[in-house]
């Protein structure tokens, strides 16, 4: 039997860390890492458990979410550790600054109790979590608020790593840019995990974001 995944829950309210730690402890899978009330105090808790994912709210008093985000992500020994930003907003201004940053997704906090245990299970295989019910909104809300402001190395990617990278700034699937493509899953996982390499993303929510910055999104998709 594979070890539970290690949880942290970081918010200044009590009733929702009470809430979420209740959903953690019920999972036969999930083991509470610790609570937090700021974000001082979480990256205390994370330095101290590293937990496996870190539910973390993003306006909070001392430290705010992007805070810690910041942290965890300069310390090379919490590489492993993936942060999910909750917030009350669906089109919360921090959000897009949290993915920016490293963040592996966001959830709101009155998302079914069944989608952030699912979310945490995400996260912590290694994927991305995006709410499904505003991603592409959150993208092309901030996306186009923002001058395109290239990264770095977008000239190392092939011309269909460029193409794909282009329709994962959708907010599109693998599968979905896979049939849009005519292509296999395998085959836009590949250039994914290609592209990812090359720009150093933590993971495909920062992709995300990579590419919105980059100006890909809407003239690389239809």
């Amino acid at each position: 039997m594979s070890a539970p995944i290690r949880v942290a829950l970081v918010d200044d309210q009590p009733l929702v860390r009470m809430g979420l730690a209740t959903l953690v402890a019920a999972e036969p899978d999930l083991e509470l890492a610790g609570e937090a009330a700021d974000g001082r105090e979480g990256m205390a808790l994370v330095r101290r458990t590293r937990p496996d994912v870190v539910l973390c709210d993003i306006r909070m008093p001392v430290l705010d979410g992007l805070g810690l985000l910041a942290e965890v992500a300069a310390d090379p020994a919490l590489a492993a550790v993936r942060v999910v930003m909750l917030t009350t907003f669906e089109l919360d201004e921090y959000v897009f600054e949290a993915l920016r940053h490293g963040a592996s997704g966001f959830l709101l906090k009155d998302a079914e109790p069944t989608a952030i245990l699912d979310a945490v299970r995400v996260v912590a295989d290694g994927g991305s979590l995006l709410a499904p019910s505003v991603t592409r909104t959150v993208i092309d809300h901030f996306g186009a608020r923002r001058p395109a402001r290239p990264h770095p190395r977008i000239g190392d990617l092939t011309e269909r790593e460029r193409e794909i990278l282009g329709w994962v700034a959708t907010g599109r699937s693998n599968g979905e840019i896979a049939q849009a493509l005519v292509v296999s899953p395998d085959t836009v996982r590949t250039h994914v995990s290609r592209a990812m390499v090359k720009l150093q993303a933590r993971d495909r929510a920062q992709l995300v974001v990579f590419a919105i910055e980059s100006g890909l999104g809407r003239s690389e998709a239809p």
